[in-house]
C-alpha cells in the first residue's frame, strides 16, 4: 500500500486566521494518525504564514508515525530547524519565501553541487532526504547525482490534465517512475492529488511508495469529517 502523508498547512492557515489555539493543531495531527495516515507532513515558510517554527517543535514531540518537513534549503533558519529536529524526512522544494504555493521541482544539474552539499548535511543526521523534481527524465538522472534517497514528483500538470485526458496526463510520470525505480530511486508524490485523480495515478504507478496531500484533502474533511476523510484517501491508495 502506499503511504499516506497528511499536510497540515491548511489547518494552520485556519488557526491563525483567527489567532488563539483554534483549531488544534496538536489535536489534529494526533487525531490524523489515529484515522489511519501513515505520516504528517509540514512546510514552514518564512513569513510562518501557516506552519509556525514552534509548531514543528511541538508536532516533533507527539507524532508517531513519519515526520516530514518541507521546505527551501537555501533559507538558513531552515537548515537548522531540520537538523535541530530530526524528522524521518526531509523534502526539499524549490521555492521563493513569498510564494503562494509549490509550482516546480528542481533543475537537479544546474544546482547538483548545492542539492549534494545540503543533502549530505541532512544525511549525516541520519535523515531521509526527497527532493521536488518534475517528470523529467533527464532531471531525475540528475536526482540521483545529488545523493538523494527518493524524489518526489511534482504532479500539478497531472491534477490539471486529468480530466482533459488522463491517460495523456499520467504518461510522463510513467515513465519518470520507470526511470526512477531503474536508477534505485525511492519515490513520492504530491500537488494537487485528490479523491478525484488518485486511484488512476496510483494505479498507473507501481513504484510510488508515498503521497503527500494537503489542499485537497482538508477541503474534503469540511464535507466528509476527518476521518471519514482519511480512510476514503486511503481507501484510494489500497
Amino acid at each position: 500500500m502506499v503511504r499516506l502523508s497528511v499536510n497540515i498547512n491548511k489547518i494552520a492557515t485556519i488557526r491563525n486566521a483567527r489567532g488563539g489555539n483554534t483549531p488544534d493543531l496538536i489535536k489534529m495531527a494526533q487525531n490524523i494518525e489515529r484515522f489511519g495516515a501513515q505520516g504528517i507532513t509540514v512546510h514552514p515558510r518564512p513569513d510562518e504564514r501557516h506552519i509556525r517554527y514552534k509548531d514543528v517543535y511541538d508536532l516533533k514531540k507527539v507524532v508517531q508515525t513519519e515526520f516530514n518537513i518541507e521546505g527551501n534549503p537555501t533559507e538558513t533558519k531552515f537548515i537548522d530547524l531540520v537538523l535541530d529536529v530530526i524528522p524521518e524526512q526531509v523534502t526539499l522544494v524549490p521555492d521563493s519565501g513569498g510564494q503562494l504555493t509549490s509550482d516546480h521541482g528542481w533543475n537537479t544539474i544546474e544546482h547538483k553541487i548545492y542539492l549534494q552539499e545540503i543533502i549530505g548535511r541532512f544525511k549525516d543526521k541520519g535523515i531521509r532526504t526527497s527532493i521536488f523534481v518534475d517528470p523529467d527524465i533527464e532531471m531525475i538522472e540528475g536526482a540521483l547525482e545529488t545523493g538523494t534517497d527518493r524524489i518526489e514528483l511534482y504532479t500539478e500538470s497531472y491534477a490539471t490534465n486529468y480530466l482533459i485526458d488522463k491517460h495523456k496526463a499520467i504518461a510522463p510520470f510513467t515513465e519518470a517512475t520507470k526511470k526512477a525505480v531503474e536508477l534505485g530511486l525511492g519515490l513520492n508524490a504530491g500537488h494537487d492529488l485528490s479523491l478525484d485523480n488518485l486511484k488512476f495515478f496510483r494505479d498507473n504507478l507501481p513504484g510510488l511508495q508515498e503521497v503527500s496531500i494537503g489542499h485537497a484533502l482538508i477541503s474534503d474533511a469540511l464535507q466528509f469529517g476527518m476521518e471519514n476523510t482519511v480512510q476514503l484517501y486511503l481507501r484510494e491508495l489500497k
